[in-house]
């Protein structure tokens, strides 16, 4: 087993990484505006990322950039600029998914680590240590691999290679991320970061020339998920992550909210915590709270994908939403006086009771009281202008870095 279990959280854009980082991520992993599976807005430009860099380190963590796109010939001229700037400002490790990719960051960045994305589809020992001789730090291994498989990795090569599992987070359906049915559907280029997610959508089946032949999928009037994957969660089983040699414990979701990257973060961070602390115990089950946790973010019902051998289940029939149980309503902005500012997120109202979460201590309640729209200035019944500043009555003492949230009704 490995004396440290590295907590890798997503961040795509500046304040979810500071998130990220304060409520205990050991890595953070962001992608830049070329070159990463993510084509969202709020990627990191230069000048971002050389302040990601410097926040991140000046925490003690570590910064990892995803390059893990497939380019084409004509995007190539601009990778060699790319890769010796982000070597410049100290980007600590590199995700690629191509061939390509990783001799041009030997040349070009050779001080920078590389670790080798889930999209590379690594399932066996033998193309983990080809990676290894090739200059590879660290493996991400294919999400269909069961842990037993991670395992009989682990024992066939090399104990300087890393290997890192998603724990956490959305599926793709098809293998290792490596989909063409965006690109066929709608001409965005999931391989090239441009994912429109059809995997999500509403699908009727239709045969039309064999009547009375069916495929055997479930089908009501209102059509069927047929390509819709639950959520990964591992949080319950720490233990047998740990036994599988796993250095580092993937969290998805570099477009999701401020909210997901805190809490998801926070409740994992509190469960690898507990866990070292109880000795590593095989029986080892977080406690109740952390457990509750998971429901009061964002997600689909919740899978342990192919951990543990083929997935049984492993679809959403029905929606391809979100089951969404608590909502982010306000953050920390100041208290004085007995007297809590807040940025409104979401509508809350006058006698609700909030939710407090703060990095490294448990969530506890706070009842709003008196509450008061700084803006119009005037006490109001209900916090429902976005972004606006409230106040109300808290004699508590509250952590500048706190997330409110309260129950949907």
């Amino acid at each position: 087993m490995n004396q440290k279990l590295e907590l890798l959280s997503p961040s795509g854009d500046i304040d979810r990484l500071k998130l990220a980082v304060k409520f205990g991520a050991d890595a953070i992993y962001v992608g830049g505006e070329m070159f990463g599976m993510r084509t969202n807005p709020s990627n990191f430009n230069a000048d971002q990322l050389k302040e990601a860099v410097n926040i991140v380190h000046s925490a003690g963590k570590r910064l990892y950039l995803t390059c893990n796109t497939l380019p084409r010939n004509n995007e190539l001229d601009a990778l060699p600029d790319y890769l010796k700037y982000v070597a410049e400002i100290g980007v600590d490790a590199l995700i690629i998914a191509d061939m390509g990719v990783l001799s041009l960051a030997k040349k070009y960045a050779p001080d920078t680590e590389i670790h080798m994305s889930t999209q590379v589809g690594i399932v066996n020992y033998a193309a983990a240590n080809a990676l290894y001789e090739m200059g590879a730090k660290r493996i991400v291994t294919a999400r269909e691999l069961s842990l037993d498989e991670i395992k009989t990795i682990r024992d066939k090569t090399n104990p300087d290679l890393e290997i890192e599992v998603f724990v956490h987070g959305a599926m793709c359906m098809s293998f290792s991320g490596r989909c063409i049915l965006s690109d066929y559907m709608v001409g965005r280029d999931a391989n090239r970061g441009d994912c429109a997610q059809p995997c999500r959508w509403k699908y009727h089946l239709v045969e039309e020339t064999r009547p009375g032949q069916y495929f055997p999928i479930n089908q009501d009037e209102n059509g069927t998920y047929i390509f819709n994957s639950r959520d990964l969660c591992m949080i319950d089983h720490i233990p047998e992550l740990d036994r599988a040699g796993i250095d580092s414990f993937k969290i998805e979701g570099r477009a999701k909210s401020e909210y997901y990257t805190a809490i998801v973060t926070y409740a994992y961070r509190h469960a690898i915590d507990e866990y070292l602390a109880s000795g590593r115990k095989a029986d080892f089950v977080p406690s109740q709270w952390i457990l509750d946790e998971m429901e009061k973010m964002s997600h689909r019902e919740y899978t342990t994908g192919f951990n543990f051998g083929p997935i049984k289940n492993g679809q959403v029939l029905n929606t391809g939403g979100y089951i969404r149980n608590w909502d982010v309503c306000a953050l920390y902005k100041s208290q004085q006086n007995g007297r809590l500012t807040v940025t409104q997120r979401n509508r809350f109202y006058q006698g609700d009771i909030l939710e407090v979460v703060e990095p490294f201590k448990l969530p506890y309640q706070i009842t709003v009281e008196e509450l008061y729209n700084e803006k119009d200035e005037e006490f109001v019944d209900v916090a429902n202008k976005a972004t606006d500043v409230y106040s109300f009555k808290c004699e508590k003492e509250i952590s500048p870095d706190a997330i409110f949230r309260v129950e949907r009704k």
